[in-house]
């Protein structure tokens, strides 16, 4: 008689999925507070939210996932850092709206499951929800041979927040004037990779072992550059919280500065960029250099080094500065709203 066939012959180890479980466990729970009311393994997760001095309370979530960042995570063997780009494109998100972020879930989809690397991807994420300040409550691990290649995955998750509705913010408030803050990016983030990658590894025919070019004697290598993990601004909004109600809050991902900064613009308004203002990481001049990238796609595609703007009265703007300079984060007035439409840089 012929043998019966079985799941783990058709591509799916049930038995390595459960011990990636185990493995990811101590980190998932250092991510915990009190609202977390289960732990993992159950259908579903339950988080009981703090509503002190909340009278109207607001939910607020955002879903992203990490694009092509991924493949330089596949082409450097390296999965620890990868999960923290997936938090931070959620959760800067959710912040934008003043919300303060509650929990995230995360979804792992892998041609074949490997429990040690999907452990390494948690640990990413759950170091992510540390910085974010959220609670891992849970997530998902599938593993779809066929679909994807046996060492690929991709990986996707959701945040959700809470913001009292008298306090969110909405760029309603902004006038000409009104100052232009920008933080600064860790590099690329997580948006723009199919173009850098195409421009150095490509074009360039950089490896990822390479020094990353005219960036000096202590630079990075090109992959530790393209791997380096998106900033989470959790810590940076509650200190301008803090101090003032700013008009908005501009997460810049996709679409650079000419597709996010509008997003918070009423009708009539636009601003103005001194790109002298700050010098952004050199991996972006390599880009622009390499692939022989102009300008208006460079601020069309990439943060360019700022990957948190924030809207503020222009009495507010010193003060906030000098604020997040005490606790060690460099900020400065990048540019201002104007009246017209769109981004002006200069």
């Amino acid at each position: 008689m012929a043998k019966k066939l079985t799941y783990k012959e058709a591509g799916v180890d049930t038995k390595e999925g459960e011990r990636a479980v185990g493995l990811m466990k101590e980190h998932v729970k250092k991510t915990f507070d009190k609202g977390v009311l289960t732990g993992l393994g159950g259908f579903g997760s339950l988080y009981q939210p703090d509503l002190t001095g909340i009278s109207a309370p607001v939910l607020v979530a955002g879903s992203d996932g990490v694009g092509t960042k991924l493949m330089v995570a596949f082409l450097m063997d390296k999965h620890d850092t990868i999960g923290q780009d997936c938090v931070a494109m959620c959760v800067n998100d959710v912040l934008c709206q003043g919300a303060k972020p509650l929990f995230f879930l995360d979804y792992i989809a892998a041609g074949k499951v490997d429990a040690e690397k999907i452990a390494q991807i948690v640990k990413g994420v759950a170091d992510g929800c540390v910085l974010g300040e959220c609670a891992l409550v849970g997530g998902e691990t599938a593993e779809m041979p066929g679909l994807y290649g046996a060492d690929e995955y991709d990986l996707a998750g959701f945040c959700v927040g809470i913001v009292d509705k008298d306090r969110i913010i909405d760029g309603s408030g902004i006038k000409e004037g009104d100052q232009i803050i920008g933080i600064k990016s860790s590099g690329l983030h997580s948006n723009g990779f199919s173009l850098a990658r195409k421009a150095l590894l490509e074009i360039g025919g950089l490896q990822v072992t390479d020094k990353l070019p005219d960036a000096g004697p202590a630079a990075t290598t090109v992959g530790e550059a393209m791997l380096t993990p998106t900033r989470i601004y959790t810590k940076q909004v509650r200190t301008i919280l803090g101090r003032t109600h700013p008009k908005a809050f501009i997460h810049i991902t996709g679409g650079g500065f000419f597709e996010n900064i509008p997003r918070v613009m009423p009708s009539g308004l636009g601003a103005r960029i001194r790109k002298e203002a700050w010098a952004p990481p050199k991996i972006f001049e390599a880009i622009a250099k390499i692939g022989g990238i102009d300008e208006k796609e460079m601020f069309s595609t990439f943060n360019m080094g700022i990957g948190l703007m924030a809207v503020v009265d222009k009495a507010a703007a010193t003060p906030v500065i000098e604020l997040l300079a005490a606790e060690g984060e460099a900020a400065a007035v990048i540019g201002e709203v104007a009246l017209g439409s769109g981004v002006t840089l200069w």
